[in-house]
């Protein structure tokens, strides 16, 4: 009999279906090529070169390079399954002479160089932490409508989670808007601001006058902007979070005399799976599953 685990995600209310890697079904593993010595052709950046690296040998270096390794191991363990996933995800129907970068493009990995430098006299504590909440999880991923997800995360919500649409402009059934109770607790980033003069907010967007007119501020539910009319012109909430260098869209704008202040909450583009507040539910003895 097949040992298959149907479980509903506690944030998400959406039901999946875990499946260990032995236990897919012939037509999941010959699609997405899964094998018990599966290679990730990954691209670094920085090394200027592509490596081949073991599919579970990989996850160990996404989550060492995408999740504090202080973290709660259930927590870890989501980030492993999140990432076996999403990786997985991008080898299909790949025409690339790679399938993932190694920068927050795709997801970060760190080979073992990487992890010395990272975490330097924690290397073996570490490392043995995060590596048995890989292990523990070998070849579990996430199945929706019998198709492996593409399965996102971010480091910190503005409270809830985002729904796909909102942001990627893409009605995805597994990536809604829910609540996140625990990022304000646990993250350091739930809240920043960030300051620039008149003429650097007016140069950033390369505005010619000499005034700013803040006018409608289009929001999703969530709270985060979606659009914003300044001086007669619509900016996409994503040009001015790139151009202010904020950590998220979920902002408010104060012009005061010379100066524009941002208020921001949340860091990342908010879809999927919360960094932070997954281990705020860990610390609470949820499970990963």
């Amino acid at each position: 009999m097949k040992k298959i685990f149907l479980f509903t995600i506690l944030v998400i209310f959406i039901p999946f279906i875990l499946i260990i890697n032995k236990e897919l079904p012939i037509s999941l593993k010959n699609k997405y090529g899964i094998k018990s010595n599966k290679i990730i052709r990954v691209k670094r950046v920085n090394k200027n070169k592509i490596e081949e690296v073991p599919l579970e040998e990989y996850v160990i270096g996404v989550v060492s390079g995408e999740m504090p390794a202080s973290f709660s191991i259930e927590a870890l363990k989501a980030q492993a399954v999140a990432s076996r996933s999403y990786v997985l995800t991008k080898t299909v129907n790949n025409k690339k002479d790679y399938d993932v970068v190694d920068t927050t493009s795709n997801q970060v990995y760190l080979d073992d160089e990487d992890k010395k430098e990272k975490w330097k006299t924690s290397y073996d504590a570490n490392l043995k932490k995060v590596t048995e909440a890989v292990k523990s999880t070998t070849g579990e991923v996430l199945i929706y409508n019998n198709e492996i997800v593409d399965a996102m995360f971010f480091s910190t919500s503005n409270g809830y989670t985002e729904d796909s649409v909102d942001v990627f402009n893409s009605n995805v059934p597994y990536l809604k808007s829910v609540s996140s109770k625990w990022d304000e607790i646990e993250s350091p980033a739930f809240l920043s601001e960030v300051s620039v003069t008149k003429t650097e907010f007016l140069h950033n967007l390369g505005i010619k006058e000499d005034y700013i007119n803040i006018g409608n501020i289009n929001k999703t539910n969530t709270g985060r902007v979606k659009t914003i009319k300044i001086n007669n012109k619509n900016y996409d909430a994503s040009e001015i979070r790139k151009a202010f260098n904020l950590k998220s869209t979920s902002f408010n704008i104060e012009v005061n005399n010379d100066k524009v202040k941002f208020s921001v909450k949340g860091f990342g583009h908010g879809v999927g799976m919360s960094q932070y507040g997954a281990n705020g539910m860990a610390k609470e003895s949820y499970k990963y599953k």
